[in-house]
């Protein structure tokens, strides 16, 4: 018989749990639909500007003069030291796109004793962008069909099922946080998100392998025990793995810079979010549905008499 000891009892709370990711999903939901997204420069269309000066300078004191300046939209980070500066305007008139660079340069040069250098000067236009965030929400749900299609083929359509509405669980927890607190949606938060479906079913493949190696070899034992045993056996390793994760992620966070601020934020609210969704929205849900040992035993093939 295959025994599991000390098998911690995580399907008892599921209700508790799944009620809780229900509330936080109709939540983020309703951000997502009151208050939108701020998305970035990619997506709305604008000029993006890099600048250089000879010394380090203040980020407020070039939001200041740009706003003093009539820009008053404009976006101001630093990228890689604090003497370089990018600057993300808002789209303007069709005569400004050439000469938007130089005047902005200008106005720079004008409060400040300290040498600005233009850089770069890049134009995207609103097409594009409204392009780009077509492009991107269909490569996010093109990408769940596919791992419902694999998932399905793989294991059983609970286990799809329960996979597929945790990565929705995920990504939907995750762009709500964004839509809350209206930070910027760019490229790399969409990079971010598409990066956390394929790690949050990762994990969440790591436990139904395990469920179904127990539903074929326990003889006894009801369902949530068997899903209780599988989510304690590979505890350990999802524990370190995404603690591992996690530490990365604060580093480029903390230290990384802006460029790549909302990037790590998105991929740290998504893998915990991941890691406890394998248990208690993917594993609680094929529970709920249903599943048994009947349903993931290997099918035994008829065989054909062919005696005369």
């Amino acid at each position: 018989m295959f025994y599991v000891k000390n098998t911690i009892n995580f399907m008892r709370p599921r209700w508790i749990f799944m009620a809780m990711s229900a509330t936080l999903v109709v939540i983020s939901v309703f951000a997502i639909g009151l208050r939108g997204l701020n998305f970035g420069i990619q997506f709305t269309g604008g000029t993006v500007i890099e600048v250089s000066y000879a010394k380090a300078v203040p980020l407020q004191q070039v939001r200041d003069a740009l706003h003093k300046a009539g820009y008053p939209d404009a976006q101001v980070s630093n990228i890689g030291t604090a003497r370089d500066v990018m600057i993300r305007i808002a789209p303007r008139a069709e005569k400004d796109r050439s000469k938007v660079g130089d005047q902005v340069v200008a106005v720079l040069s004008q409060t400040t004793t300290n040498k600005v250098t233009l850089r770069k000067v890049d134009f995207v236009g609103p097409t594009v962008g409204s392009e780009l965030r077509q492009n991107g929400a269909l490569a996010l749900l093109y990408t769940v069909i596919a791992i419902l299609i694999y998932v399905t083929l793989r294991f059983e359509w609970r286990f799809a099922l329960g996979a597929v509405l945790a990565l929705v669980h995920d990504i939907t927890i995750t762009v709500g946080v964004f839509a809350i607190t209206q930070l910027e949606f760019n490229m790399t938060v969409l990079a971010a998100l598409l990066a956390l479906l394929g790690y949050s079913l990762n994990d969440t493949i790591v436990v139904f392998d395990r469920v179904r190696e127990n539903f074929r070899k326990m003889r006894k034992g009801t369902p949530a025990g068997i899903i209780n045993a599988a989510v304690t056996q590979t505890l350990s390793r999802t524990i370190i793995t995404s603690l591992t994760v996690v530490l990365v992620l604060l580093a480029l966070f903390f230290f990384g810079g802006s460029v790549i601020h909302n990037f790590s934020l998105a991929m740290l609210i998504g893998v915990i979010f991941g890691t406890y969704s394998s248990v208690y929205v993917a594993s609680a849900l094929a529970l709920s549905l249903g599943v048994s040992k009947a349903d993931l035993m290997p099918q035994k093939k008829e065989e054909i008499d062919d005696r005369p």
